[in-house]
């Protein structure tokens, strides 16, 4: 007998540990029972621990088990990203980086970069996909993602995040509220006004920062409205629906009835941060780092 795990045994494992049930598992591997259940226990040998328990009821893992198939699904995520970064260059590319955001980081931080992966390492390919902040993180975690474009205060202990844009906050007001841009003399105006918000579960951050913006004014806004979208917020305010806080870099490429006043004198700022896991294993993710980076 072997003494050595071997992938086979990996996989063997994981399609009991995911149906809990040995002949279903010997099915969907197209082997016999009592193969599997050799195999299994031929694992459990060489691991010197227990991994699943067996009754006439029901199978279920041990805590070894868990821990097994967490660090098993690890194992082939990163053979599947290995596999998928040899074909692309062998392809005759040097890889592929895979980039999350939110909608703001396309007003200037995204394009710059793309423009000079573009120039500098064209072999380089990317892929993007909007998400909400706290989906970027379990992306990046999970290595579905090499990079995101996230406001959060905060990121788990495996993951690395640097500011890379500093914005101001500006308001938003339909084009006919009662009052000239030039008349703003402080959030304590807007007390009886409803707010429409960024929702707090897309962010967290975002939706606190906006909370102590109308604190500091000595009130709590009322909120009518929220939404994941920069534009259905610009069309609510213009439809007389509310006013709203946004991030001044939103503002652009958007033509609706809306006017913005930008809140230069208050402390909060729009911060836009990096992140990407410390273990990433993807060659090409510190060429784009580096750009990103490059003033």
């Amino acid at each position: 007998m072997s003494s050595h795990i071997e992938l086979r045994h990996l996989t063997y494992f994981l399609a009991v540990a995911e149906e809990l049930h040995f002949r279903r598992a010997a099915e969907k591997l197209f082997i016999s029972q009592p193969g599997l259940s050799r195999q299994i226990k031929q694992m459990e040998a060489i691991l010197q621990a227990e991994l699943f328990i067996r009754d006439k009821k029901k199978v279920s893992l041990t805590p070894a088990g868990h821990y097994l198939k967490h660090q098993a699904e690890d194992i082939f995520k990163h053979l599947k990203e290995t596999k998928r970064q040899l074909q692309l260059i062998g392809g005759g590319d040097t890889g592929e980086v895979r980039i999350g955001f939110l909608g703001s980081a396309m007003q200037d931080v995204i394009p710059s970069l793309l423009l000079k992966l573009k120039e500098k390492l064209p072999r380089i390919k990317t892929s993007l996909e909007e998400l909400s902040n706290l989906s970027q993180v379990d992306a990046v975690l999970k290595d579905e993602l090499d990079m995101g474009f996230v406001r959060l205060a905060k990121v788990p202990a495996a993951l690395n995040k640097k500011t890379v844009f500093k914005d101001t906050f500006s308001l938003v007001l339909p084009e006919s509220y009662p009052m000239l841009t030039r008349e703003y003399e402080g959030m304590e105006r807007f007390v009886e006004d409803n707010f429409i918000l960024f929702s707090q579960d897309y962010s967290p951050y975002y939706y606190e920062t906006i909370m102590s913006i109308c604190s500091d004014a000595g009130f709590v806004p009322k909120v009518s409205h929220k939404s994941v979208h920069a534009q259905t917020i610009f069309k609510l305010v213009e439809n007389n629906l509310g006013i709203a806080i946004i991030p001044t870099a939103l503002q652009y490429g958007f033509q609706m009835r809306v006017k913005f006043i930008e809140l230069k004198d208050i402390k909060q700022r729009a911060l836009l941060s990096v992140i990407w896991k410390k273990e990433n294993r993807n060659p090409v993710l510190q060429n784009c780092m580096d750009l990103l980076f490059d003033s």
